[in-house]
């Protein structure tokens, strides 16, 4: 988290202009009076260390353009529209993406395995926008299914969700199709199957089991990205999440608000990351946490 912040601090000094350069309609000295109240007039040094203070203090600063709202205020107002959006295509592209995945595993070079494969390189490879705009189009202004912008009630969760979803959906089929494979090809399948164990039990305790690992590690950074708010998403169908305003942020080099959100972002993916190791102990058994003196 140090490294990050100093970083995130070290490219806004150097990324050209200020946060007031498009006021051209400000005079010189209401513009100094602006570097003056936001510190920017001190020398860089300075600015560092009141910055990283503020940081160890739980103080993200106020935004420079957003009407001098508080970072931490403007983050929590926008992340929750990232959060809702993000879990319920965690969950959509983990159920799908596994399933499609284990399908295509356990009838390997037939009709189904083919199908699925055709699914996940179609996920693949049409990018998120075009897949947006294309439902929008189809089920929102043609066939008036589906509202076409906002996040207000369940409906209008069915294609922001299916477009974040599709590419995580596609990897985690071809990622679960490999691994399970792999499991089924292994000696102690056989040996499972030797000793009379039905091909459910098979599938639940094993197969399953160890097939998985590979996802869940996928899991954690996807998880990070996919809650933090999905930047093209959230501005075609109109969500107001994290990452449209950043989006904003970075163009109107508000930097409290673009190194806020920054940070903020660090620590989701720490703690997804932490998550997903801890979550490994209770996937496959054979995995344990342990000290250095016990190892």
């Amino acid at each position: 988290m140090f490294v990050l912040a100093s970083l995130t601090f070290g490219l806004m000094k150097v990324i050209p202009g200020d946060p007031f350069m498009s006021e051209k309609a400000v005079p010189p000295e209401v513009k100094a009076k602006l570097f003056a109240q936001y510190g920017l007039d001190k020398p860089i040094l300075e600015q560092y260390g009141i910055y990283l203070n503020n940081i160890l203090h739980g103080n993200l600063g106020v935004s420079m353009k957003l009407q001098n709202q508080e970072v931490t205020k403007v983050i929590s107002d926008s992340f929750k529209y990232s959060l809702r959006l993000g879990l319920v295509s965690i969950v959509v592209s983990v159920i799908v993406g596994v399933s499609l995945g284990m399908l295509a595993a356990l009838k390997h070079r037939k009709l189904l395995d083919n199908v699925a494969m055709v699914v996940a390189v179609i996920g693949i490879s049409v990018p998120s926008f075009v897949l947006a705009s294309f439902m929008q189009y189809a089920f929102g202004v043609k066939l008036m299914w589906l509202p076409v912008a906002g996040l207000d009630g369940p409906l209008t969760y069915i294609m922001p969700v299916l477009a974040l979803s599709a590419l995580s959906i596609a990897f985690i089929a071809r990622l679960t199709r490999s691994s399970m494979l792999e499991v089924l090809s292994a000696d102690y399948i056989k040996t499972a199957r030797a000793k009379g164990l039905t091909a459910g039990t098979i599938l639940r305790r094993h197969v399953l089991r160890n097939g998985i690992l590979p996802v869940v590690t996928y899991i954690g950074p996807l998880a990070a990205n996919v809650i933090t708010g999905s930047v093209v998403i959230e501005s075609i169908f109109g969500i107001s999440g994290l990452g449209k305003v950043f989006v904003q942020v970075i163009t109107n080099r508000d930097y409290p608000m673009i190194m806020g959100i920054t940070l903020f972002y660090g620590i989701i993916l720490m703690v997804a990351r932490f998550a997903t190791d801890i979550s490994y102990g209770f996937i496959d058994p054979r995995i344990k946490l342990r000290s250095r003196k016990e190892g």
